[in-house]
């Protein structure tokens, strides 16, 4: 079994980028919300029409959320982290075999 990849909380410049603007769409009313992207704006106004023209041409619903305030979370290592990436590798490419599939070291 593959273990749960391991994230930390992103903080700094580009956790709190303004006038960064998170952008959600939901192309049927039956469809989930779904993350489409970011877009940079002055106010939510603008955040929705950029976000409209990128993300939402057949979009029911386009949300716009200001991406200072959403907590990131992440697997990336983040600058200045003294853990060393191979310790906690996870293999993530496996052979195709009869019976049960085993990881493979990339």
């Amino acid at each position: 079994m593959v273990e749960k990849t391991g994230r930390s909380r992103i903080d700094g410049e580009f956790a709190r980028a303004s006038p960064r603007w998170e952008v959600f769409v939901r192309d049927e009313m039956s469809d989930q919300l779904t993350y489409a992207g970011s877009v940079i704006a002055g106010d939510g106004e603008a955040a929705h029409e950029h976000a409209s023209r990128l993300f939402g041409w057949y979009a029911v619903e386009v949300w716009v959320c200001p991406a200072d305030e959403i907590e990131r979370y992440s697997s990336r290592e983040s600058e200045g982290d003294d853990r060393d990436p191979e310790d906690e590798a996870e293999p993530r490419v496996y052979e195709e075999t009869e019976g049960t599939p085993r990881a493979r070291e990339r």
